[in-house]
């Protein structure tokens, strides 16, 4: 049985203890003018501990390696990618959210988030519902569906703040952005967007970390194989976010997914909307 753990926002808050430099010191005499009188040392005050923050990528690490990174998904659109990804034996990461376009607890949605994690692709985390970020929101629904806890984390639009990087950490999740961007989400054309991934090859940068969005028609039928075949050319290998970043592991742990119930509905967990 499916069943979605809602998740509050989460911030680190340190509180440190700091003595009067005026307090009253121990012993039978007291110069209250002497206290008084502003001393030629500054008060040296406790420093506070500096808050653990997740770390940030935004570059590959491996070389001769390229991350296409699909965002905004579960959509409808994702069963031809994989396809397309599949004849050029490519890996991808897919950042998902629970209910931006498209439910992920309807079936079709449910089918296509456990085909991509069979078929060897990373999933990783996008929130429940694509909001500009200063919180964190959902988390549980990708352990429920597929059994995997995801390891990656990107936020939306690329924004974050220290708070997020805290609450990161404490998740054991990184944060990750990219070094490449179509521009699919803000309004180029597939002409435009192939014309940037032709630019990208000519230049042949040891690894390439790609934004693209698998929730566009254009982008799946049109953008996604030119890139993959203009890269191709260029000998890359298609991975993972964490095969590109030289991490051991995709997820911070896997499990058996738990049976889905037709009473789970997306309204039931409304953290909010794009």
């Amino acid at each position: 049985m499916f069943h979605l753990l809602g998740v509050a926002t989460l911030s680190l808050l340190v509180i440190s203890s700091v003595a009067s430099p005026f307090a009253r010191p121990q012993g039978d005499t007291y110069d209250v003018q002497a206290a008084r009188q502003p001393s030629d040392t500054p008060p040296r005050y406790p420093a506070q501990p500096t808050p653990a923050r997740a770390t940030v990528y935004s570059k590959c690490r491996q070389s001769n390696t390229v991350a296409l990174t699909f965002d905004d998904g579960p959509g409808i659109y994702e069963p031809e990618l994989l396809d397309t990804l599949a004849k050029y034996n490519a890996k991808a990461t897919f950042f998902l959210n629970g209910n931006n376009y498209r439910c992920i607890y309807n079936q079709q949605q449910v089918d296509i988030v456990r085909r991509i994690y069979n078929a060897g692709h990373q999933i990783g985390s996008h929130t429940w519902s694509h909001p500009h970020l200063n919180d964190l929101s959902w988390q549980e629904t990708l352990i429920r569906i597929v059994g995997v806890n995801p390891l990656l984390f990107r936020p939306p639009f690329g924004e974050y703040n220290d708070n997020v990087l805290s609450a990161l950490k404490a998740r054991n999740q990184s944060a990750v952005l990219w070094d490449f961007d179509n521009g699919d989400s803000v309004g180029a054309s597939p002409a435009q967007s192939n014309k940037l991934y032709d630019e990208v090859a000519r230049r042949h940068p040891s690894n390439l970390l790609a934004l693209n969005h698998s929730v566009y028609n254009s982008t799946v039928r049109i953008v996604a194989p030119h890139a993959l075949a203009v890269l191709s050319k260029q000998k890359y290998r298609f991975v993972t976010v964490s095969e590109c970043l030289g991490l051991s592991q995709k997820y911070q742990s896997t499990k058996q997914p738990e049976q889905r119930t037709v009473s789970r509905r997306c309204r039931q967990f409304n953290f909010g909307s794009r």
